[in-house]
C-alpha cells in the first residue's frame, strides 16, 4: 500500500488534509529534525488585509539539530491570544464560524508543552470536525525515501509552489474584495464551508 508520508502541522493546509480523506492511511514522521519556516509550527489563514501567517514560537535549543517530538512551545508571548484574535478577526462573519469555533478553543486556552502532540491533538480534532476517520499512523524510526511512500514532508511547504495540487474552489469571506487564495489552513475550508468540507477535500 502506497501511504503519504507527512510531516506534522499547526492547523495544516487543505492540501495536507486531502491526503487524509483521499487515502486509506497517512503516515506522521515523528523522527525528524525540527525544520524552521515550515507548516510545523505555522498555518496561513486569509485577513482582511490578505495573508496572514501564524506562528507558533518554539522554545530556542542550543543542539543544532533538534527531534521534531522534543520541540517546546514558548508561551514568553500570549501568541495564543493572539492567535485566537486574528482568526476570529478573519473568520467571525464566516458560515460556520460559530459552529466549530467551540470546539477549537482549548487550543487558544490550554498550553501544551510539546509541538509535536499539541499538533497531533490539533489533527485529530479537525478530523473529528470535518467527519473523517482518523487513518494516521506515526513512524516508529525515521523513513526514509522508496517504494511504498510518497514523501510529502517538505513539499508542502509555505514557500513552495504545488503545480499538481488542484484546490478546491469555494466561497471565502475576503474573496469579493481581494481574489480567492488557495491551499490556506483547513480553518478557512472548515469556518467557510462547514459540512461540505469533506466533499470538497
Amino acid at each position: 500500500m502506497t501511504a503519504p508520508l507527512l510531516s506534522t502541522a499547526y492547523f495544516a493546509p487543505v492540501q495536507y488534509y486531502s491526503q487524509l480523506v483521499q487515502c486509506e492511511q497517512v503516515v506522521i514522521e515523528r523522527h525528524e529534525h525540527y525544520n524552521k519556516q515550515s507548516y510545523r509550527n505555522r498555518c496561513t489563514i486569509y485577513s482582511a488585509n490578505g495573508l496572514l501567517d501564524l506562528v507558533v514560537p518554539i522554545v530556542k535549543n542550543d543542539k543544532p539539530k533538534v527531534f521534531i517530538t522534543e520541540v517546546e512551545i514558548s508561551y514568553d508571548m500570549l501568541w495564543q491570544k493572539l492567535h485566537f484574535k486574528a482568526i476570529e478577526s478573519a473568520y467571525r462573519r464566516s458560515p460556520f464560524f460559530e459552529y466549530y469555533i467551540d470546539d477549537l478553543m482549548v487550543y487558544f486556552n490550554f498550553r501544551y508543552r510539546y509541538l509535536y502532540e499539541f499538533n497531533m491533538q490539533i489533527m485529530h480534532t479537525v478530523c473529528s470536525l470535518i467527519k473523517i476517520p482518523f487513518r494516521v499512523r506515526e513512524s516508529h524510526e525515521y523513513i526514509h525515501s522508496g517504494a511504498g511512500i510518497i514523501d510529502l514532508r517538505n513539499s508542502i511547504h509555505p514557500k513552495i509552489h504545488q503545480k499538481n495540487y488542484i484546490s478546491p474552489n469555494y466561497n471565502q469571506v475576503f474573496a469579493d474584495r481581494w481574489e480567492f487564495k488557495p491551499n490556506l489552513s483547513i480553518l478557512d475550508l472548515l469556518f467557510n464551508t462547514g459540512p461540505e468540507a469533506k466533499d470538497l477535500l
